[in-house]
């Protein structure tokens, strides 16, 4: 670039978007910071170009004219929200606000290593802020990780300055629910009345919140163990199902299979009075080969019948032609 023309020539970053160099350059005017017609504290910001402009809610207060962006160097006599401040904003920074306004730093949390945080505004003017929630798109949910809106709504909030923070939040369709999931901090913050009192009460907090954490550990711990139900009577249902199936395996050694393995049904026998008959373990059946039952009694009867008539044959005589042979002492009797 040659010498004596300016280095204010349009660029294109990253992101494809041409944007102006915001470096101050040696022998340029600072321009005066005025209070938006639309609002009525001064408000700035040092923009980095590190964030989506479609998402920065910086750009967007800087379109609405809510909003000045400053060059690097540019003075700053109000509060500054930086991570590089040594105490945290407080109620006691109403009047520096209220004369001379609040400003952020637009740039992206993991990359705070390249921002000039020494060529910014006052030292003096640093502040952190304390914890809260963030509700915007980005870091929904995560504490600490608040984009620029929500910074400045913090600090009007923590200052007395309630409808202010709603004015600018109103912009963001999630900034009511920013507002909403912090409320019980911001009336704790708002009843401090320094950087100590605010330090104290976050870490009451934090603590209270790192005890119901642990709480919750426990209790989801011991729902575990019940949903296991009760460990003696499952001990007691495993010995119940044990002498079960050694039932059911001395039963199925006493049963009776046919030569196509169906088990054989005992039946009951019962006497003409009705009574149970109990069969004599030691006595088995006999089956035909029809597999029917054979009835020992009615063998006993047919073997006393055939030996009877045996011996009626080996009494009676027969002659040569069949006849059978009277006995004489019979005849003679």
């Amino acid at each position: 670039m040659s010498k004596g023309k300016s280095n204010d020539k349009p660029k294109r970053i990253s992101n494809g978007h041409k944007v102006k160099s915001s470096v101050q350059k040696k022998g340029s005017t600072h321009s005066k910071i005025t209070k938006p017609d639309n609002f009525p504290f001064k408000l700035a910001m040092w923009d980095f170009n590190h964030c989506d402009p479609k998402r920065c809610s910086g750009k967007k207060l800087e379109r609405l004219g809510l909003i000045k962006n400053l060059k690097i160097g540019q003075k700053f006599q109000g509060i500054i929200i930086s991570p590089n401040g040594k105490s945290v904003i407080c109620p006691l920074d109403k009047s520096i606000i209220e004369e001379n306004g609040a400003a952020v730093v637009e740039c992206s949390w993991a990359r705070l290593d390249e921002i000039p945080f020494n060529k910014l505004g006052s030292a003096k003017n640093e502040r952190l802020l304390p914890y809260l929630v963030a509700a915007n798109t980005v870091n929904y949910g995560k504490p600490w990780k608040l984009n620029c809106v929500e910074a400045l709504a913090s600090c009007f909030v923590i200052i007395g300055h309630y409808d202010l923070a709603e004015k600018l939040l109103d912009n963001f369709s999630w900034g009511p629910t920013f507002l909403k999931i912090n409320r019980e901090l911001f009336e704790i913050y708002q009843n401090c009345t320094d950087s100590e009192s605010i330090m104290k009460a976050q870490d009451e907090w934090l603590d209270k919140i790192e005890m119901e954490n642990k709480l919750k550990k426990e209790r989801n711990k011991d729902e575990d163990i019940w949903m296991m139900g009760n460990t003696n009577r499952n001990h007691e249902s495993e010995e119940e199902e044990e002498e079960e199936e050694e039932e059911e395996e001395e039963t199925e050694s006493d049963a009776e299979y046919d030569n196509l393995g169906n088990v054989i049904e005992k039946s009951e026998k019962y006497d003409k009075l009705g009574n149970l008959i109990e069969e004599d373990e030691s006595e088995t059946e006999e089956y035909d080969n029809l597999r029917n039952i054979i009835n020992k009694h009615d063998l006993i009867e047919e073997h006393s019948e055939e030996e009877s008539e045996e011996e009626s044959e080996e009494e009676l005589q027969y002659d040569s032609l069949g006849n059978i042979i009277a006995n004489t002492q019979k005849l003679i009797i």
